[in-house]
């Protein structure tokens, strides 16, 4: 029986402890510092420890005989939570803070893609402002201006006009918006088509594919409105067949996975590649070091069996693909109620109503992103993105309309949600 620890306080470590609490070989998890959604999870207790803190997750760790850890989000795997873990003998499901640069440093991403010949934009990178101007003057393509470090999903600007991209070079490499992740700038081309994530099981050799999944950045009906982190999604993305997957499969995630070995930086976790599908073919967006959020709201519940089999092959170097599978025929999809204000500044602390009419709809579950419980032991707001309501089904028509439904249950003061998530797909008579 094992004990685990789940590090992160979204709706993406609420979806993992809810899968891994379905585990017959899971006895007790460890959220880290969870959310009022894993604090009520079976067999799932929150633990108030920075996920940062990586001596004080050791020495939790050895205290409660810790068997395997599972790390929600980018930062700690950035700054090498794994490592961490492996010089203390605990295995963790994510890679290494050296393999994890494909998603810390953009720069590195795109020399590393250009290393093995994964299809890409054109992109050049400046740590100067004068010669980062005079690139623009000249640059023979439309532009995104990117900071290379993490910048918690604000550090990409596309802008409008050559002033605009000025505007965006200065506020990173002279005023340092970002800190040091924008101590270095991507000009890259802007690329055209419609975006799609494809993830992937890694243990440093082998790969095993999730179903594609299609999120929903702008904030508003008819993507109006500033980028957030994702308002919610739908899995499988029918813009992509089986032989569109293999090819992303083939070109894209294999040559990844053996540069990776090849340089002495094994990729071991799940593998998010964000993909533009142009005229030309797929493109890569960017690479991410850990499930998507709310991607991950979507493909768990789609898996089929016990989730700690694979996550074990990967952190152990012994994924075995026929312990991956998926529900068909099957759809998931998700819709993200807001705090009012996001993706700006929001209030807290508003009570939430109707989450138990609404998870107790038949193939709904309701994962918490931002919730906490107040002194009275209420749910409350606690952050921008509140709640994903994630529905599953047969088909995709029918998982938007039990995602709906049940949301119709849901209310806090303010609260704000797109009306139109999957509404590409629906559209597009693939469905």
């Amino acid at each position: 029986m094992f004990t685990l620890l789940i590090l992160g306080s979204g709706a993406r470590e609420h979806a993992l402890a809810w899968k891994l609490a379905q585990s017959p070989q899971v006895r007790t998890i460890f959220a880290v510092p969870g959310n009022a959604g894993t604090a009520r999870e079976a067999k799932t207790q929150n633990i108030p420890i920075d996920p940062m803190d990586f001596s004080a997750l050791l020495t939790f760790a050895r205290e409660r005989e810790v068997d395997f850890v599972v790390v929600g989000p980018e930062a700690p795997l950035a700054a090498g939570v794994v490592d961490a873990f492996a010089r203390a003998g605990i295995p963790a499901f994510g890679p290494s803070a050296a393999a994890a640069r494909i998603e810390s440093s953009k720069a590195f991403a795109r020399d590393f893609m250009a290393r093995y010949g994964v299809p890409a934009p054109r992109y050049r990178v400046f740590e100067d402002v004068d010669a980062a101007m005079r690139f623009l003057r000249t640059a023979p393509f439309e532009v995104v201006i990117k900071a290379s470090g993490l910048a918690a999903g604000k550090g990409v600007i596309v802008p409008q006009s050559r002033e605009e991209a000025e505007d965006a070079v200065r506020a990173m490499l002279v005023e340092r918006r970002f800190g040091e992740a924008g101590a270095r700038v991507l000009i890259e081309e802007r690329l055209f088509g419609q975006e799609v994530s494809v993830l992937a099981f890694c243990d440093g050799e082998r790969l095993a594919l999730m179903p594609p999944a299609q999120d929903h950045k702008a904030v508003f009906d008819g993507d109006r409105g500033p980028n957030t982190g994702g308002m919610g999604a739908y899995a499988p993305a029918p813009l992509l067949d089986a032989s569109a997957l293999a090819v992303i499969e083939r070109d894209i995630l294999r040559p990844v996975v053996r540069g990776m070995a090849a340089e002495g930086t094994p990729y071991r976790g799940a593998l998010y590649a964000g993909l533009m599908i142009t005229s030309h073919g797929p493109k890569v967006l960017e690479f991410n070091c850990r499930f998507g959020d709310p991607e991950a709201e979507v493909i768990l519940p789609l898996f089929e069996g016990d989730l700690l089999a694979p996550l074990l092959g990967c952190a152990t170097g012994a994924l075995d693909a026929t312990q991956v599978r998926w529900r068909r025929p099957a759809a998931a999809a998700c819709v993200v109620a807001a705090a009012p204000g996001y993706p700006g500044p929001y209030p807290k602390g508003a009570p939430i109503h109707g989450l138990e009419s609404a998870a107790s709809q038949p193939g709904v579950m309701v994962f918490h992103a931002g919730t906490t419980l107040d002194a009275t032991n209420r749910v409350v707001t606690n952050g921008g993105r509140v709640l994903a309501v994630t529905a599953w089904a047969q088909s995709l028509p029918e998982a938007l309309e039990r995602a709906y439904q049940a949301l119709g249950d849901i209310r806090f003061e303010g609260m704000h949600y797109r009306r139109d998530i999957g509404a590409r797909a629906l559209n597009s008579g693939l469905v």
